[in-house]
């Protein structure tokens, strides 16, 4: 294993031991529940929006160790970004992950997000990667309805 991907798998391992942002949001004005049925991971995502940005954002839930560090590392990018760019970085991991396993990733326009690139290599996990990601925007796109990967 190289030594890349062994540090991409402990940011993975570390913000599934200690996510960042985890729990309820009291006072949240957005909320959204997403479930991946073939995993079982079930969260909510919830957003304290100030105007058109992400003044505040946590989640809660339980998941695979791929979800809930997608979920903590989302949840620490967006924080305080304006709804164009949480919807532009959605769209920029959206593609890294479902990519072709031999595309280059621009590490420059990803930043930490690039720990997830190795996602693409394992089609089923794509799913658990991106499950907080569909909520988030989700929630940011006022829907009622709850999130499912299927």
């Amino acid at each position: 294993m190289s030594e890349l991907r062994e540090l991409y798998q402990q940011v993975i391992l570390d913000h599934n031991k200690k996510p960042r942002h985890f729990g309820k949001l009291e006072g949240a004005n957005r909320r959204q529940e997403g479930y991946n049925p073939l995993c079982g991971d079930h969260l909510h995502v919830y957003l304290q929006m100030a105007g058109d940005h992400i003044e505040d954002i946590r989640f809660e839930g339980s998941g695979c160790a791929i979800s809930k560090a997608s979920a903590s590392l989302m949840t620490t990018l967006v924080k305080g970004k304006s709804k164009a760019e949480a919807l532009e970085l959605f769209d920029h991991f959206h593609d890294l992950v479902t990519a072709p396993a031999d595309t280059p990733v621009d590490e420059a326009r990803l930043g930490k997000l690039v720990v997830f690139s190795g996602v693409r290599e394992f089609p089923m996990r794509v799913k658990c990667a991106t499950l907080a990601w569909h909520t988030m925007k989700a929630a940011l796109a006022g829907q009622d309805q709850p999130i499912s990967t299927e």
